[in-house]
């Protein structure tokens, strides 16, 4: 009922065309509703997650299209769609957006656009040239390169990953190439009465530049410079129907049999060439059809938390197959629900998006828990920062302008048009109109979603991307939560994520790593890498985030599940046995260039004082019991993760029970160690003590017990205890200390004896004491005052 809330809530039923437009709704969506109805009903009480979500999306997706179409209709409310359906802009009804503009490559006499992913480059051949852009970083303005090439029909073209040569493949059995340094070309065909050609990639194999995908398997070909050919290395036989490669997993899945739904994959990597087992993928039969055929559309490699699988659409099944990849074995890791017939797949920061694009919704799954349940409910697609949501507002206020904003609104980009092709991993180019999006998280939207805080947080501290965000995120819901006194329980997991999250960050290096990269200025461009990924861990899941909102957002909605797999950065390395494995790993390819912009989320102890505690404590100086309880939780978490907890939260400690006079359990903190000892705490016991002798006794002891034998000193003669001060001094070999400290303490007293005992010290055991003049003032004091006792 998220839909229906939000439409209710923005609905003023005073305003005419308010009432107008929630009536079209109401009509228009009548058997959607009856439809959702119906079906909630015939499953009470036996009610359960996700029970209705089919008809709830065609609820939805009926009541969003009644919103837009009212944008294009006289007398229609056209001021209040626009605020309806553009909400602000701030994602309240979206977790993913594009933004607004998009990259554009749309080029005249283009013969398409394709995309390099290993160079991350979007390339748009004419008839005499070829443009490139390069997508990584995403710059919208970006300008286009250009090389020459001969006119001829392109079906894939792709740049050497050194960049220095140009490949299109003209034909099912001839690839053209072209030295950019050099100006020269020459061409490779194979055998056209035995095998065509499917495709072909570049490869940073040590042996290999580039692999012909062919229909009798792969031909693997090294590039002789002098010679200017390629010649032949290895080949692999095999039927080959199709095939789908990513540059970013180096994988290759080579699809045979009559339902090409046998694979058979090779990775090809800077570490060598790694072939899989033979599979077979899952695929229900209609009644109409008992040999479906799998198409390549229906399949996509994806690589998360720096892990390789394979996802397959099952269109009669209506569920996303999902396959995990190891060395010698290929896993099935359970299926999610899809519910529609066409689907897409986008992978952000390691969360997997899965585009229900009839619905025109986006359902969003971290690959790393127990549960199958997505992050949160299906929400659309959002175009952010589109002028018309501004421009158009100005223009309706001004009556005589209604076609002047109409105009604007028609140019809109239609989300999830026909000519949309989804790129690995997080791309969406319009093939039609020539432009290229971006697509990103909403961080703040997906927090906002959800109602379980350490949930929230655990998946907050999972990303990297857009580290800096998540981190302030879990610092001001951390510090809601405080503020809004949830039981100390939930405060405590909070903070338990946080303290295990900085553990595990400063363990693995990404703390210090984030840090340098949060210093550093971004860097050129770079060519790719490897990384390992773990060859035997099966897809595990846990239970999904939700989240308190903090005071940039407001908590919304009931508590979401979700995460299907399991897997996590810090434990890419880690191998968990898989009946069968050698246990050897197979390599993940990460960018060089996107691993240097990632930075740690992780949050220090420092952190969490600074931007929690401290402000908490500000706020809530009349309940210091509350924070006492949560600071012990803090130090509790901390130890068990052996992290070091700085004095400022044991300062904080002391304060906020010496506010509270609870003196006694002071006490107990101190000599258990729980506040742990240390200049600073000891120096707040003594302030804190001015009330309570025996805190200011605790805060003099622990100055001795850390050897600060100056300031040990210096308060035992500020309590009057100067003789005690001085056989310490002896005892200990104390140097430096000022006699006339202790000569004004003694000279305070009126203890003539006291005096003569400080001044005979200080002569035995201070050379060329007797030669200062504190010596010869002091001898002076004693004397008179002899002479007026005599007296």
């Amino acid at each position: 009922l998220h839909a229906w809330n939000f439409l209710l809530g923005n609905v003023d039923m005073k305003e005419k065309k308010s009432t107008s437009l929630l009536q079209r709704i109401l009509v228009s969506c009548g058997a959607q509703a009856k439809e959702y109805g119906g079906c909630v009903a015939s499953k009470i009480p036996e009610v359960e997650r996700d029970m209705c979500l089919k008809e709830f999306l065609a609820l939805k997706n009926c009541m969003q299209n009644v919103v837009f179409s009212c944008l294009f209709q006289p007398n229609a409310g056209a001021l209040f769609c626009l605020q309806l359906a553009g909400s602000g802009g701030s994602g309240a009804l979206s977790h993913v957006f594009i933004k607004y503009p998009p990259m554009r490559c749309d080029t005249p006499g283009s013969k398409g656009v394709f995309y390099d992913d290993a160079n991350k480059l979007l390339v748009s051949p004419t008839a005499d040239q070829v443009l490139s852009w390069k997508v990584a970083p995403f710059i919208p303005n970006a300008m286009p390169s250009s090389d020459p090439i001969a006119e001829g029909p392109v079906l894939s073209i792709r740049y050497s990953l050194d960049g220095k040569i140009l490949a299109i493949q003209r034909s099912s059995h001839e690839i053209e190439f072209w030295n950019k340094e050099t100006r020269e070309t020459f061409s490779q065909r194979c055998r056209p009465e035995s095998e065509s050609m499917l495709g072909f990639f570049w490869t940073d194999c040590l042996n290999y530049d580039i692999v012909y995908v062919k229909t009798s398997g792969l031909d693997l070909f090294s590039y002789d410079p002098e010679m200017r050919r390629l010649r032949l290395v290895e080949s692999k036989r095999l039927n080959v129907t199709w095939y789908r490669y990513t540059h970013e997993s180096r994988l290759v899945l080579l699809a045979s049999g009559s339902q090409c739904k046998t694979f058979t994959g090779f990775q090809l990597s800077s570490a060598g060439v790694v072939r899989l087992p033979k599979f077979e993928m899952m695929m229900a039969k209609s009644e109409a059809n008992n040999k479906p055929v799998l198409a390549a559309e229906d399949i996509h490699i994806i690589t998360v938390y720096g892990r390789i699988y394979c996802l397959q659409v099952d269109r009669v099944a209506m569920l996303l197959h999902s396959y995990r990849f190891y060395c010698d074995a290929v896993v099935p890791q359970g299926s999610l629900p899809i519910y529609s017939s066409k689907i897409a797949v986008s992978v952000v920061d390691s969360v997997l998006l899965v585009h229900q694009v009839d619905a025109k919704v986006v359902i969003l799954y971290d690959i790393f828990a127990d549960s199958r349940a997505p992050i949160s409910a299906p929400l659309p697609l959002l175009l952010w920062d589109y002028p018309r949501f501004q421009n158009a507002t100005l223009r309706l206020a001004d009556k005589d302008a209604s076609v002047e904003a109409k105009e604007v609104n028609i140019q809109e980009p239609v989300l999830y048009g026909d000519a949309w092709t989804f790129l690995v991993p997080d791309l969406i180019c319009d093939t039609v109109n020539g432009l290229l999006w971006k697509v990103h998280l909403d961080l703040g939207a997906i927090s906002a979603s959800s109602s379980e805080v350490s949930s929230v947080l655990e998946f907050l501290q999972r990303r990297k991307l857009e580290a800096m965000k998540a981190k302030r995120l879990c610092l001001a819901i951390t510090r809601t939560i405080i503020l809004e006194h949830r039981p100390v329980s939930i405060v405590s997991k909070a903070l338990d994520v946080l303290i295990t999250s900085y553990s595990l960050a400063l363990k693995n290096g990404s703390y210090l790593k984030g840090i340098k990269s949060d210093k550093a200025s971004a860097s050129s461009d770079s060519h790719t890498r490897s990384s390992r990924i773990p060859a035997d861990e099966s897809f595990d899941a846990g239970p999904r985030r939700k989240s308190v909102r903090t005071e940039f957002y407001t908590e919304v909605g009931p508590a979401v599940q979700s995460s299907i797999y399991s897997s996590s950065d810090s434990e890419v390395d880690e191998l968990s046995h898989v009946p069968g494995s050698s246990g050897a790993p197979l390599d993940a390819n990460v960018p060089d260039q996107q691993e240097s912009q990632i930075s740690s989320s992780a949050i220090s102890p420092d952190d969490i004082y600074c931007h929690v505690f401290a402000p908490v404590d500000d706020e809530m100086a009349g309940d210091p019991a509350y924070l006492v309880a949560i600071l012990v939780e803090f130090i509790r978490s901390a130890c068990l993760e052996r992290i070091k907890v700085y004095p400022n939260i044991h300062v904080l400690m002391v304060r906020l029970l010496v506010r509270s006079d609870r003196y006694t359990e002071l006490g107990s903190f101190v000599i258990n160690k729980i506040i742990e000892p240390s200049k600073e705490v000891a120096y707040q016991l003594l302030e804190s003590g001015r009330q309570n002798s025996h805190t200011r006794k605790l805060g003099i002891d622990m100055l001795r017990q850390l050897a600060l034998h100056h300031d040990f000193i210096l308060s035992l003669v500020q309590d009057g205890y100067y003789l005690e001060a001085l056989r310490y001094a002896r005892k200990q070999k104390v140097t430096g200390i000022r006699p006339s400290l202790f000569l004004e303490a003694a000279y305070s007293s009126n203890n003539p004896q006291h005096l003569v005992a400080v001044l005979r010290f200080f002569s035995d055991f201070t050379p060329g004491f007797k030669s200062t003049s504190d010596y010869a003032a002091y001898c002076r004091i004693l004397s008179d005052t002899s002479t007026s006792i005599a007296a």
